[in-house]
C-alpha cells in the first residue's frame, strides 16, 4: 500500500467515513473534479462535523494540513 493512500486512510477514518483503500479510492473518483472555485471545506458532500474538522485542521495548520491538502489537490484532478 502506497504511503499516500496511507494518509488518507487515517484521513478518512478521522473524518469518520470508510477509510480502506477502495473506499477511499472510491470517494476520491465520485467527487472528483471539484470545481476550482469551491473550497475544500465547503463541498457539498461533506456534513458540517467533516467540514469543520477540516477547516480547522487548515486554519491551525496542524498535523493534517498536509494530507488535507494532499486530499484537495487529489479532488481537483479530472476524474
Amino acid at each position: 500500500m502506497s504511503p499516500h493512500y496511507h494518509h488518507f486512510c487515517e484521513l478518512f477514518a478521522q473524518l469518520g467515513l470508510p477509510s480502506d483503500v477502495p473506499d477511499v479510492v472510491g470517494f476520491i473518483q465520485s467527487h472528483a473534479p471539484l470545481d476550482a472555485n469551491v473550497r475544500l471545506e465547503d463541498a457539498p458532500f461533506w456534513n458540517p462535523a467533516q467540514a469543520a474538522l477540516l477547516r480547522e485542521e487548515l486554519i491551525g495548520d496542524a498535523d493534517w494540513a498536509e494530507v488535507i491538502d494532499q486530499l484537495n489537490l487529489a479532488l481537483r484532478a479530472p476524474a
